[in-house]
C-alpha cells in the first residue's frame, strides 16, 4: 500500500508543477533570457494539458476524500491540485463560458496605445477627463488571465513543496 500512496502523492505533486507551468506560461515568457525557452516548453506541454488536468483533478479529489474521511486534516496540496485540474479543464467543463471568453468573430479596433480591443469595449480616448496611457506595450495578461497565471505560480511552489514533504 505504501508504493501506491507514494506514486499517487508523486502524481499529485508533478501535476501541480506541470499544470502550474501551463497556467503561468504567458507570465513566465516575460522573464528575460529564459522566457522564450519556457514558452516553447509550455507549448510542448500544452498538448497534454487535458491529461494533466484529469490527473490533477482525480488525484487531488482522491486525497481530499481520504483526508476528509480518515484525517488528519485537508492539506493544501490536494486543494491546489483540484484547482489546477479545474483550471486546465475549464473549457471542457464549462463550454458555454469558453465561447464567451474567446469570441472568434469579434471585430477588433486598434484604437489607443494598448493595441487591439474588441469593438464592444473600446478604451476611453485621451481628453481633458482622462489621462493618456504612457506605456506603449500592452500586457496580454489582465483580469482572469493574470489571476490564472499567478495561481499557476502558486501551484508550482506547492508542487515543489509537496516533493519535499514526507508522505504519511
Amino acid at each position: 500500500m505504501t508504493i501506491v500512496r507514494t506514486v499517487t502523492a508523486l502524481l499529485l505533486d508533478l501535476s501541480n508543477i506541470v499544470g502550474g507551468l501551463l497556467l503561468a506560461g504567458l507570465l513566465l515568457q516575460e522573464i528575460p533570457r529564459v522566457g522564450p525557452a519556457l514558452g516553447r516548453l509550455t507549448g510542448v506541454l500544452a498538448r497534454a494539458g487535458v491529461v494533466i488536468g484529469i490527473v490533477a483533478l482525480a488525484v487531488g479529489g482522491y486525497y481530499l476524500i481520504v483526508h476528509v474521511t480518515s484525517g488528519p486534516h485537508v492539506f493544501h496540496f490536494e486543494l491546489v491540485g483540484i484547482g489546477v485540474g479545474v483550471a486546465l479543464l475549464r473549457d471542457r467543463l464549462f463550454p458555454r463560458s469558453a465561447a464567451v471568453r474567446a469570441p472568434a468573430t469579434a471585430p477588433l479596433s486598434t484604437g489607443g496605445p494598448g493595441g487591439a480591443y474588441p469593438d464592444t469595449r473600446l478604451p476611453p480616448q485621451p481628453g481633458p477627463a482622462t489621462t493618456p496611457v504612457t506605456s506603449p506595450v500592452a500586457s496580454p495578461l489582465t483580469g482572469a488571465s493574470l489571476l490564472l497565471a499567478v495561481f499557476g505560480l502558486i501551484a508550482i511552489v506547492v508542487g515543489i513543496q509537496g516533493l519535499f514533504t514526507p508522505d504519511g
